[in-house]
């Protein structure tokens, strides 16, 4: 997915609070006004952000003009001249370089919690020609932190560059990326100026998976798996059907081929089907403590199907829920690893003990008393 970085007069949509209320009767929470209103609609489209030596600088400035001013210098005049044709030149200059960008972002076809994958982060400089320097574009997903960056030192004219991080998810579940926000300290590195983008996102997440040693497969069924028979070249009998043109002829059964000649279809033991059951349950309003259990209990299926399933057993998966989901060889495991990713707890409601009201012992069935 691709975002374009627009000129200034781009704005992000505003996010509106859930939690804001309108108090009729409360003066604290009074409807906005229009200068408000006004200031609300009209939002930077860069942020502007002083660095260490650009404080240094400011400082420095503000002094040669108190200086200037008090003494009526005219080289102190001059030099305070120099310092704001800097600032002036720093402006315009980070924002030719953040001016028309394309920002690219490569998600993986999946990620599992406890192990690493990269994220490509690709910048196109769509400006004929000038280049971009020192861009840096910092990943932004909901609710959780930003700490991934990619740096780009020069993008040349109507060029594309790649650069990836590694990012190491730490729970199961859908990760939403909602943005990127690009930043630059070009020229001179005084001032840091951004903006933040729109751009969404979204990988899922598959349970973290241990290494499981799974028992040998003896002649009987193991306990879990149930075995089946299938119409193979095994030596017991799975059933006789009526003869077709093309059927081997040493197939036949001759001992009820009286009439007209049947064919015996031979049986095969199949690989045996395991059944795991996973209760959803958790406590009411539980916390990440409390819901602990449910997430070993689903990285535990979750590492023993994935052996299952490499040994060449069927596995199927039954919630409390009622949902029931299937995995085998031929499709391998991201079915079921999917769904123990997106699956969500139920919090079980405790039912309030019913108690019976007693009845006045001397109070008959129609309502009235004894005599």
């Amino acid at each position: 997915m691709a975002a374009t970085l627009p000129d200034p007069t781009f704005e992000l949509p505003p996010t509106s609070s859930p939690n804001l209320v309108s108090k009729k009767h409360s003066g604290e929470d009074r409807p906005p006004g229009p200068i408000r209103k006004l200031f609300g609609r009209f939002r930077p489209p860069r942020r502007l952000r002083f660095t260490r030596e650009g404080k240094y600088f400011l400082g420095i400035t503000l002094g040669v003009g108190f200086a200037a001013i008090n003494t009526g210098n005219n080289l102190l005049y001059l030099l305070l001249g120099m310092l704001l044709a800097l600032i002036i030149v720093s402006g315009a200059l980070s924002e030719l370089a953040l001016r028309s960008l394309t920002i690219t972002r490569k998600l993986p076809a999946r990620a599992q919690a406890g192990r690493a994958h990269l994220v490509e982060i690709e910048v196109h400089n769509r400006k004929k020609r000038l280049s971009s320097y020192a861009i840096e574009v910092e990943d932004l997903r909901e609710g959780q932190p930003s700490d991934k960056r990619c740096f780009f030192l020069k993008v040349a004219p109507d060029t594309r560059q790649i650069a990836a991080y590694r990012r190491l998810p730490d729970r199961r579940g859908k990760e939403r990326h909602v943005g990127f926000r690009i930043a630059t300290r070009f020229p001179f590195g005084l001032f840091e100026k951004s903006r933040e983008i729109r751009v969404p996102g979204e990988v899922i997440v598959y349970p973290a998976v241990d290494p499981v040693r799974l028992p040998p497969r003896s002649g009987s069924a193991q306990q879990g798996e149930a075995t089946t028979m299938v119409q193979g070249f095994g030596d017991e009998t799975l059933g006789i059907r009526a003869m077709r043109d093309g059927d081997d002829p040493r197939d036949i059964y001759w001992r009820k081929s009286i009439l007209m000649p049947v064919l015996r279809e031979r049986a095969r033991e199949a690989r045996p089907d395991v059944r795991f059951t996973l209760d959803l349950h958790v406590a009411p309003g539980a916390d990440a403590p409390g819901r602990a259990g449910l997430e070993r209990r689903i990285r535990e299926i979750a590492s023993r199907a994935v052996a299952h399933l490499k040994r060449g057993d069927a596995v199927t998966l039954t919630t409390s829920a009622g949902d029931v989901v299937r995995a085998d060889r031929s499709s391998g495991a991201d079915p079921l690893l999917r769904f123990l990713a997106l699956v969500e707890p139920i919090e079980s409601v405790a039912r309030a003990p019913v108690t019976a009201t007693p009845r006045p012992a001397n109070t008959l069935a129609n309502g009235r008393g004894k005599s």
